[in-house]
């Protein structure tokens, strides 16, 4: 799927051109959109030869009413009484329509069933069980979102696209002089959310929250007050809200989400404050990192960034300041900056409606991420006591288990092959589906590399992929997670490679490298690996097989392949 330009086929019962609009036009995303012919839902479902199918979409969005779909459903509108049974009967071989998708496209959104904001139903009765409309509504979206929860299917909430436009919801003028169901306030919302899904599925979710201090995370500058002074908890509003705005950062970190600090204090202060506040949610366990100074902040962004090993496109910046909020956004593009309220009481609402952290899968990784990061911490402390990188490793003491792909490693595999893009050979991106697919070909081979030492584990971080042809070798993929770069798992993966190309018998074996604007560090590592380059313009490495690759002796390695 293209990370600029994506193809979108938009399938619906209702007249959905201005979806389509606002897809091709608005916002930072852009979408191909076109239109499968008008209230053809099951049809297009069904069909492979229809024209709208000749553009070879990429995503297909199936958005429809549930009266036109559910045959039984429209019966109940009528107040008939039909078993709950019937219903999601119907809704099962629904779902195996849109399933069947999955062969056309590479993903497909499918939104919620809603009611027209005006309709009630049997009234107080309407949530009573086997009667209520809303009753069943609910069940059937239930039912549709289990049948649906397999790789490259996502439910979207259309519920709450319709609570956000409020009375503009549905318009009955609109169906019937247009057959448009819904009004632009519910379309708009709901291509954010597409483009949101679009981004996230193709690695652009954002990582890294960086915050400033002062009546950011708590009210008050604590250099003049002092930490025991601040307006932190208590029995204030503002007290209140900046507690609970705590809060839901640290719940974001369970979504994988980094915290980090860039503030203008004296650091020793600013950190007496986090540890000894009792109002303090966060603390210093809770941040990546942090650059506490009286630097410019877009500098100290910037470093960061790169002392965690990510890239300004994985951040968000999140600051009281307007005038620091601009030095930061227009001299660091790429870096996220949402206009901020001044109001204390709504940073949280401010915070919980980013769209900017949506990502397709939430993995162990990354549930402890923030862990791995502050545990990493303790890794540098202890590389600048020790001298060589070999002692370093040794007191490590570095393990990388070697696993083929399967279905409990497959997801965080697909996780780290889309999100990763420095050290990644040919960046390429692929759905749950492919990437099985992909392995399961006779003469492709894939591995997946955990690493981890005597601080802990830094999880599944490497994949390294091989396809055979005619006696020779190729590596597909060369992908290493940031967080455990320059600790030679690059060459542990290289290794595994030539190793299973001298068992093999190969002729020869190469990688090529498929330059991009951020995986630079990729070409440098291929450059001292000891492949030789062929030519000096063409990135193609190779090595004779003949040759044992030097072995990574500070780092024990474990190979499990059942």
């Amino acid at each position: 799927m293209s990370e600029s330009v994506c193809k979108c086929i938009l399938i619906s019962d209702f007249n959905i051109n201005s979806l389509a609009g606002i897809l091709r036009n608005g916002g930072e995303y852009p979408a191909d959109a076109i239109v499968a012919p008008f209230a053809q839902v099951i049809p297009t479902l069904m069909q492979e030869d229809l024209p709208c199918w000749q553009s070879n979409p990429d995503v297909a969005v199936v958005w429809t009413r549930p009266e036109s779909v559910i045959e039984s459903f429209n019966l109940a509108l009528r107040y008939e009484n039909v078993p709950t049974a019937d219903l999601l009967k119907e809704v099962d071989e629904y779902s195996s329509l849109i399933l069947n998708l999955r062969d056309r496209v590479r993903l497909s959104l499918v939104p919620t069933w809603v009611l027209p904001t005006y309709y009630r139903g049997f009234g107080f009765l309407d949530m009573k069980t086997d009667i209520g409309i809303s009753n069943r509504l609910m069940r059937m979206n239930l039912r549709l979102s289990e049948n649906l929860k397999g790789a490259d299917v996502y439910v979207l909430d259309a519920q709450r696209w319709i609570a956000m436009a409020g009375r503009y919801a549905c318009n009955p003028k609109l169906w019937y002089t247009a057959k448009v169901a819904f009004g632009n306030d519910v379309f708009a919302e709901a291509a954010k959310d597409i483009k949101s899904a679009l981004r996230g599925i193709t690695g652009g979710a954002r990582k890294l929250i960086i915050l400033d201090l002062d009546d950011t995370l708590w009210g008050g500058t604590v250099g003049d007050l002092g930490w025991e002074n601040l307006n932190l908890g208590g029995h204030n509003s503002a007290g209140e809200a900046y507690v609970d705005f705590q809060c839901a950062l640290k719940s974001l970190t369970n979504r994988g989400i980094l915290l980090g600090i860039v503030s203008k204090n004296e650091e020793v202060t600013a950190c007496e404050a986090i540890r000894n506040h009792p109002e303090m949610v966060l603390r210093m366990d809770d941040f990546a990192g942090w650059k506490i100074n009286w630097q410019d902040k877009a500098q100290n962004v910037i470093d960061l960034t790169t002392e965690l090993n990510l890239g300004l496109q994985s951040v968000v910046f999140v600051d009281d300041n307007p005038v620091e909020r601009a030095r930061v956004k227009e001299s660091l593009p790429e870096v996220f900056v949402p206009d901020w309220p001044e109001d204390p009481l709504l940073y949280k609402s401010a915070l919980l409606s980013l769209r900017c952290f949506d990502s397709p899968t939430i993995s162990e990784e990354d549930r402890e991420r923030t862990q791995m990061y502050v545990t990493e911490r303790y890794r540098e402390e202890l590389k600048t006591r020790l001298g060589s990188l070999d002692d370093w490793l040794r007191d490590l003491r570095l393990e990388i288990k070697i696993e083929g792909l399967n279905e409990k490693n497959v997801q965080r595999a697909v996780q780290l092959l889309n999100k990763t893009n420095q050290m990644n050979l040919t960046t390429r991106r692929l759905t749950d589906r492919e990437l099985v697919d992909w392995a399961q070909q006779s003469n492709h081979l894939l591995w997946t590399f955990s690493v981890s030492d005597r601080f802990g584990s830094s999880g599944l971080t490497g994949i390294a992929s091989l396809v055979v042809k005619d006696g020779v070798g190729q590596i597909v993929d060369f992908v290493l997670s940031c967080r455990v770069m320059g600790r030679k798992v690059e060459e542990a993966l290289v290794y595994t490679a030539v190793k299973y190309a001298r068992n093999a018998r190969l002729n020869s074996l190469y990688a090529e490298y498929i330059p991009t604007p951020k995986n630079a560090p990729c070409l440098d590592f291929w450059r001292r690996s000891g492949f030789a380059q062929r030519g000096e313009t063409r990135n193609v490495f190779t090595w004779k097989v003949q040759d044992d690759y030097p072995f990574p002796e500070a780092i024990r390695i474990e190979e499990n392949f059942e």
